[in-house]
């Protein structure tokens, strides 16, 4: 009995064999692969992570150590730090018995932008939603 030119059970033994082996083969190499690229992935996902947490400390660093910076226009003596929501109020002459100004400072480096929270507190200080108040304990 011939069966598409395959004429031993031999033949269709080695042809199985042949297919099993290929899919095998198959089947290891699209592993292999695919192990590599989640490791390449995850490695990748790492370094992301890295770097933007080397950015943010950086910008943390930048924050604490803006008074000392050539271009801070105010005394240091006049800047209080927050740190949050916003980075310093500057009580620009209060050191030097001057003419008063209050000013809320947002410290910002490189292509950062402000977050909705710090826009929304400068959106209050130029509508001059602003007050004083007094609590007596």
């Amino acid at each position: 009995m011939e069966f598409f030119g395959l004429e031993t059970a031999r033949d269709i033994g080695n042809v199985l064999l042949g297919l099993t082996g290929g899919a095998g083969l198959t089947w290891l190499i699209l592993s292999l692969t695919f192990r590599l690229r989640m490791r390449s992935i995850k490695r990748k996902a790492a370094d992301l992570a890295l770097e933007r947490s080397r950015r943010v400390l950086k910008g943390q660093a930048a924050e604490q150590l803006a008074p000392l910076a050539a271009d801070f226009c105010y005394l240091p003596n006049d800047s209080r730090f927050l740190g949050s929501p916003i980075d310093y109020i500057v009580f620009d002459g209060l050191s030097e018995d001057e003419e008063l100004e209050i000013v809320f400072l947002e410290i910002k480096s490189g292509a950062a932008k402000l977050s909705a929270r710090e826009a929304r507190i400068k959106q209050a200080v130029k509508a001059g939603r602003v007050r004083w108040e007094e609590l007596r304990l």
